[in-house]
C-alpha cells in the first residue's frame, strides 16, 4: 500500500512522515492479508522490480491531489498540497505491476492515479461542473452516496452488486480516461462523475473513487486480497 507524505505532530514531534489511515490496514487484515507501507523511494520509482518482486499485489490509496504537471493539467488549477515525488513513485508502481498483470487496486486518489498512470487525465474541481460540494462536503468527514455500477464487469464482481452506497470524500475526478481503461461506476446523483474504472485486458486492475477501507462491510478490498491467495 503506498504511503502518503505529510507533516504530523505526535507528542513531541513536529516532522514529516510516511504515513497511512489504520483503516487500510485493518481491511487487508480482515481479508487474510498482511499489508506493507510503501513509501516514495526514488530508487524504485527508476527501477520498480526491486519492490514489484516482493510484493503480491498492489494497492494505490488515497490523499492528496495529484500534481498537475504529472498530466499536464493546469499548473494555476485548484489543487491542493501536492506531493510529486509521491505522483512520481506510484505512477511507476502502477504502469509496472500492469505490465506484469499483478492485482492492482486505486482508492480515491488511487484511482485518480491509475487513470493518470496509463495516460488519463483530472478533472481538478468537480464542483465547478456539477454544481455542489456533496462528495466532500466537510472536510475530514466522508460524504455519504449511492454509485450505480456497470453489470458484468469486475466492478460489479468485486462490490457484489449493481448499486452501492459508499463514503466519499474528494473534489477531483476523471477527465479523458487511459490506455486501456473504462468507467464502469457512476454516481447515482450526478451521472457524468465516473466513480469506478478498470482495465479489461488484466485479471485485476481496479479503480473506485471512494474509500471502502472506511465501510467493513465493504468486498472491495478483500477481492484484491483474495486475487492472491
Amino acid at each position: 500500500m503506498c504511503a502518503a507524505v505529510e507533516q504530523a505532530r505526535w507528542g513531541v514531534w513536529d516532522q514529516r512522515v510516511a504515513l497511512l489511515p489504520y483503516s487500510y490496514t485493518q481491511a487487508v487484515a480482515r481479508a487474510g492479508g498482511i499489508a506493507l507501507i510503501l513509501p516514495p523511494d526514488p530508487a524504485v520509482t527508476t527501477d520498480p522490480s526491486q519492490l514489484l518482486d516482493r510484493i503480491d499485489a498492489l494497492l494505490l490509496a488515497g490523499g492528496c491531489d495529484i500534481d498537475p504537471s504529472t498530466y499536464g493539467g493546469d499548473p494555476d488549477g485548484i489543487a491542493g498540497g501536492t506531493t510529486p515525488e509521491r505522483d512520481r513513485f506510484e505512477a511507476a508502481l502502477a504502469r509496472a505491476a500492469l505490465e506484469r498483470d499483478m492485482p492492482v487496486l486505486g482508492v480515491c486518489r488511487g484511482m485518480q492515479m491509475l487513470n493518470v498512470a496509463l495516460g488519463g487525465g483530472i478533472e481538478q474541481h468537480l464542483p465547478d461542473r456539477v454544481g455542489h460540494e456533496e462528495h466532500r462536503h466537510t472536510p475530514g468527514v466522508f460524504a455519504d452516496h449511492s454509485v450505480r455500477i456497470e453489470p458484468g464487469t469486475l466492478a460489479e464482481r468485486v462490490v457484489g452488486r449493481t448499486n452501492e452506497g459508499v463514503k466519499s470524500h474528494h473534489h477531483q475526478g476523471i477527465d479523458g480516461l487511459g490506455d486501456g481503461l473504462v468507467a464502469t461506476g457512476w454516481s447515482e446523483e450526478d451521472e457524468e462523475v465516473i466513480e469506478a474504472i478498470e482495465a479489461p485486458a488484466h485479471a485485476f486492475a481496479l479503480g473506485v473513487l471512494w474509500h471502502p477501507e472506511e465501510d467493513e462491510a465493504s468486498r472491495v478490498i478483500g477481492a484484491l486480497v483474495e486475487q492472491v491467495r
